[in-house]
């Protein structure tokens, strides 16, 4: 599974990761209108289930088959438990509890976990000074970016807090288990990862929510739920695999950090919103830590120093014949 190979992101990798950041950024807001009407455990069921019929209908539509195989059908419920069972349903809890600012900075702590599990599981994502330096880096961007008051919460709902950064280290230990599925076509993965969410969810949602006693939601509540997962979910998770076969796990959830970049950048196109002195602040530093993670251009800088002589060479007479 492991090679020696570096993990580096490539122009289309760092679009698909702008892209996913985009898909993302958006179910914090989706999921935010659903919870109205619909409680966690209902809206997580209901987000998988419909991006998992949206996806096997697109696998069976492209001439892709899903696996077989009850070995890859068990990572498959691993995986899924990881990535989507755990973290949906802390994440949706949490955010009946706590600010969504608060939720979106303790959410990118991943890729802090993610550096330290994948240095330890892994042989190819050992950790470095540079990528760990950036990480911290640009969580530190994200908390200058959202606003450092938000952080005054902290302490006042601490089950809430713990369920976020319980679904950020679910999330890491889900990249890293999510290499084993290179090779696998990343829509059937993706296909095949929701639907056993959608199986794992039926029971607890059952017990939990008792969702025989809900009243029908309303318009608003169906055109959240429908974006979580077409867009949010099904969308998302396509290109998720296929960053991760490439760029591996540290790399791939660099996202949390470009998720509240989108989610202001769009709110600044497309609402109008004006720009904050220290949300550009917060944007320059994820900038730089990106950058420091990625390696190559401190690299080209540092291959540049080696190439140029320090001195001009000193030339005597006496290096001439006369």
């Amino acid at each position: 599974m492991d090679t020696a190979a570096k993990k580096v992101m490539g122009p289309v990798e760092w679009l698909l990761l702008l892209t996913l950041s985009v898909l993302w950024g958006g179910s914090f807001f989706f999921g935010k209108v659903a919870l109205a009407e619909l409680p966690p455990f209902t809206l997580v069921f209901g987000r998988v289930f419909l991006a998992a019929l949206a996806l096997n209908l697109t696998v069976r539509a492209t001439g892709n088959r899903m696996q077989s195989s009850l070995r890859i059908w068990g990572t498959l419920f691993v995986m899924g438990a990881l990535n989507n069972m755990v973290p949906f349903s802390l994440i949706f809890w949490g955010q009946t509890q706590i600010a969504s600012g608060l939720a979106s900075i303790l959410n990118s702590t991943t890729p802090v976990f993610t550096v330290v599990l994948a240095h330890f599981l892994t042989k190819d994502e050992r950790m470095t000074r540079n990528r760990l330096g950036g990480v911290l880096l640009a969580l530190g961007g994200v908390v200058v970016m959202i606003g450092p008051d938000v952080l005054r919460g902290l302490g006042a709902e601490v089950v809430a807090q713990v369920a976020i950064i319980g679904a950020a280290l679910s999330y890491a230990f889900a990249g890293i288990l999510g290499r084993r599925f290179k090779g696998v076509p990343p829509l059937v993965t993706a296909a095949g990862q929701v639907t056993a969410t959608a199986v794992m969810m039926v029971p607890i949602m059952l017990v939990v929510d008792h969702p025989w006693t809900l009243a029908f939601p309303g318009r608003a509540t169906w055109g959240a739920l429908i974006c979580l997962a077409l867009f949010s979910t099904a969308l998302a998770y396509v290109i998720y695999f296929r960053v991760l076969a490439v760029a591996g796990a540290t790399n791939i959830l660099l996202v949390t950090f470009l998720i509240p970049v989108s989610a202001l950048l769009l709110g600044t196109c497309i609402l109008g919103e004006r720009l904050e002195p220290r949300q550009l602040g917060g944007m320059v530093l994820i900038s730089f830590a990106l950058t420091a993670i990625d390696g190559r251009a401190l690299s080209y800088i540092q291959r540049g120093r080696a190439d140029k002589p320090s001195k001009a060479p000193v030339v005597s007479c006496c290096d001439y014949e006369i």
